[in-house]
């Protein structure tokens, strides 16, 4: 819980405490209209992950726009989704244990839910949990569609788990869920767009046998900020779940959009940081280390800085690299873009949401340290 909130509503961005979470309001929308724009005339929903914000607020705000729900990760994000007000969530992810069954059958009397299973035993303790619970379960089959993280094989073993849980009487069978989370990075254009097409040879293989047993899929969702176009155009995913579009952080960044359909999105979310150390002409130190931004995808990049370089973090300081003839005074504040904007959002208790260079609004990230 935070004793102390960085910023007050009205307060220029320059007064607002070090380290915070700032949200380019601006530019934040900008994005989020961007990405509508770009499906105008394709038979698609956008179904954002909430993954990556934490935030009803802006699951909300996504719905608006016309979204038809969230994607969450664990039952508490769903849950603090609910909480604030969004009605329609899929938990993209396996559901495991007696604790957490009954949390997500609770929360299916509350909200339309839907969850993903990629085993039989699992289908077996989700039909019990929603039958104890008295509720009817929206399940999706994960299938394994080149990440080789969860999800069972495509085709006979992936029709095989459907069939189970539509002979279930308290299961729904709800389609598949086929994100290719490994193509998402792939920094070149025609290695991502080639990743996906044979994802979407794999679902095609799944659906046919579906169809054949008269049980056609009602729903196949996934994609994300770096592909969601070739999904689009392929006619056969109906929900794309993109969630990082709306921030845009440093390592999406890297990514080639030539020739995608994909349109360039802007960097909204910031750690604003401040030099507290001036040890070296070619070196300043900041407040915001690990514990500020995460740098499993590399470290944050300094924004509209130039010849400043953050090239390595410790618990709770950020070392800059300063060109030659640089300086930056003691106290002197900057935007860090992040390198990987969901584990960076999971670090802070609000977004400082920022409008042509004053205070908006605080918006709680309610689904911070949702783990469970």
């Amino acid at each position: 819980m935070s004793y102390y909130t960085p910023a007050q509503i009205g307060q220029p961005l320059a007064d607002v405490d070090t380290p915070a979470l700032i949200l380019d309001l601006d530019a934040f929308e900008r994005n989020m209209r961007l990405l509508n724009e770009s499906l105008a005339g394709r038979n698609v929903k956008l179904r954002p992950h909430a993954k990556s914000h934490k935030c009803p607020e802006i699951g909300k705000r996504q719905m608006a726009l016309g979204a038809v729900g969230v994607c969450c990760q664990k039952v508490s994000e769903a849950e603090a989704m609910v909480d604030g007000g969004v009605g329609d969530v899929l938990i993209a992810n396996e559901v495991v244990g007696a604790a957490k069954l009954k949390r997500l059958t609770a929360l299916a009397k509350r909200a339309n839910i839907a969850v993903c299973a990629d085993n039989s035993e699992n289908v077996t303790a989700l039909g019990a949990a929603a039958q104890a619970a008295g509720v009817t379960l929206n399940v999706l089959v994960e299938v394994n569609v080149g990440a080789n993280r969860c999800g069972v094989e495509p085709g006979e073993p992936a029709f095989r788990l459907a069939k189970q849980i539509h002979e279930s009487k308290h299961l729904r069978f709800a389609g598949l869920q086929a994100y290719q989370g490994g193509a998402q990075h792939l920094r070149k254009t025609e290695e991502r767009r080639a990743a996906i097409k044979a994802a979407c040879s794999m679902v095609k293989r799944t659906t046919a046998l579906l169809a054949q047993a008269g049980s056609p899929c009602e729903r196949v969702t996934g994609a994300g900020t770096g592909s969601y176009m070739f999904e689009a155009a392929s006619t056969i995913y109906h929900e794309l779940q993109a969630g990082s579009y709306i921030f845009m952080d440093a390592d999406y960044a890297k990514n080639d959009w030539t020739e995608s359909g994909i349109p360039r999105f802007e960097h909204s979310l910031f750690v604003w940081t401040s030099v507290m150390s001036c040890p070296a002409a070619d070196r300043a130190i900041v407040d915001a280390g690990l514990k500020a931004s995460s740098v499993d995808s590399g470290m944050p990049r300094v924004f509209d800085t130039p010849g400043v370089e953050y090239i390595k973090a410790s618990d709770e300081h950020g070392v800059l690299k300063l060109a030659s003839g640089i300086a930056l005074p003691l106290g002197h504040k900057l935007k860090l873009v992040p390198g990987h904007c969901d584990p960076t959002v999971n670090l802070y208790d609000h977004y400082v949401c920022v409008r042509k260079g004053v205070v908006e609004a605080l918006w709680p990230i309610a689904a911070r340290g949702a783990l469970l």
